[in-house]
């Protein structure tokens, strides 16, 4: 029944003379996330509206699945086109549409008319009024409610007329790119990959980093973060993740410093190498997973001892969440269950059994001055070491 898709959009409406590029972006992404599925489509704006219209037989769910994961849209409508052979057709058009899309009738209604092209013979109020009667008239069963109807029956007066009754929830947000872009410090833990998704879906296109410890990590432990990053660029697009071999800066860092400070100090320098990646791929700040309080290393004083070595803005969309509210974003985005798989990552395998929690940013300062002697040639080595996956969801 179904040939085209009415595309709602939020926050882009308000954009005023820039509106045309999130409305473009948009598109772009919109064809995109289309791409993934069987059939061919076309995506046009029209007065303020974006519409998919299918060329070609498809399968509506899949399609809405996939316009699911697209930032920016709002609402996705499943809407009937009809030819404009004047108010008697459009009644008949009306009447079918509601006996097809409804065999229960037992229902309440209202009728929504928006009359985009205004040399049509009715204005909206009249509209509304006279296809109501047609309707009580059609299925005497059917009440009228203006309040909260059952059903909304919305008709759109443009070059064609548009039916539509039911709003498929989108992801809302912002389409990706239209805010420049970060370097996302992933790991194969529950909260980065959600950092990742909360960013995106405010227009931010992502490349990530992820810190490798062979021998002490496996190859399944690394897998576990492709895996999650590949789910991420279901809605983030395509991923760039670079893979840094950290197990040496690791051991250093392990043999020179203080067993309470390892990993404020490791993380330090995962903040540094994430920068100078991140410059190098033109981004403009870091993203983080981090959340006040979660952890030893995510207090007030641990986050600062972090912030200290970048010299670019440190993102951490997670900040005021806790631990369930980003688990039931994990579900949601189905990255949870690859998440709590029990390979351990870097962080975990050199952990202190009794971390610093207010670490003194002099006192760190002071400690990383045993590193001077090979740090800055394990830094750059690890730099060399720097495998980037192109990371695509299919």
């Amino acid at each position: 029944m179904y040939k085209s898709f009415l595309i709602k959009y939020a926050e882009i409406g308000v954009k005023g003379k820039n509106r045309y590029l999130f409305e473009d972006r948009l598109c772009d992404q919109i064809r995109y996330a289309l791409k993934r599925c069987e059939g061919e489509f076309e995506v046009t704006k029209s007065q303020g509206r974006i519409y998919v219209n299918a060329v070609t037989d498809f399968d509506f769910e899949e399609v809405v699945e996939h316009l699911k994961t697209v930032f920016g849209i709002t609402g996705i409508c499943p809407v009937v086109h009809v030819e404009d052979e004047g108010f008697e057709s459009l009644c008949e058009d009306v009447i079918t549409y509601m006996d097809n899309v409804y065999p229960c009738k037992n229902i309440t209604f209202k009728v929504e008319a928006r009359r985009a092209r205004k040399n049509y013979p009715k204005n909206s109020m009249e509209i509304n009024c006279d296809i109501g009667e047609v309707l009580l008239n059609a299925f005497p069963e059917m009440k009228v409610d203006v309040h909260k109807p059952d059903v909304m029956l919305h008709i759109e007066i443009r070059e064609k007329i548009y039916l539509y009754s039911s709003v498929i929830a989108g992801p809302g947000g912002l389409p990706i790119g239209t805010n420049g872009k970060g370097m996302l410090l992933l790991s194969g833990g529950i909260d980065s990959p959600v950092a990742g998704y909360m960013i995106s879906k405010r227009g931010v296109k992502i490349d990530a980093v992820y810190f490798n410890a062979p021998p002490y990590t496996s190859e399944r432990a690394k897998q576990k973060v492709v895996d999650l990053a590949r789910i991420i660029s279901k809605y983030s697009g395509p991923i760039d993740l670079h893979i840094i071999n950290f197990t040496d800066i690791q051991l250093y860092i392990y043999e020179k410093c203080p067993h309470d400070e390892l990993t404020i100090i490791m993380r330090r320098y995962m903040m540094r190498i994430a920068e100078t990646i991140a410059k190098k791929n033109a981004c403009l700040g870091l993203i983080t997973g981090e959340s006040i309080g979660q952890v030893a290393s995510q207090t007030m004083q641990s986050l600062m001892a972090t912030n200290d070595v970048c010299t670019m803005p440190v993102y951490r969309p997670l900040i005021g969440f806790d631990k369930q509210e980003i688990i039931e974003v994990s579900e949601k985005i189905d990255t949870y269950e690859t998440s709590i798989l029990p390979y351990e990552d870097c962080c975990t395998i050199f952990v202190a059994k009794h971390p610093v929690t207010k670490p003194n940013l002099n006192v760190i300062r002071i400690h990383e001055k045993n590193l001077e002697e090979k740090i800055d040639m394990l830094v750059a080595e690890a730099l060399e070491t720097d495998e980037v996956l192109r990371i695509v969801y299919e």
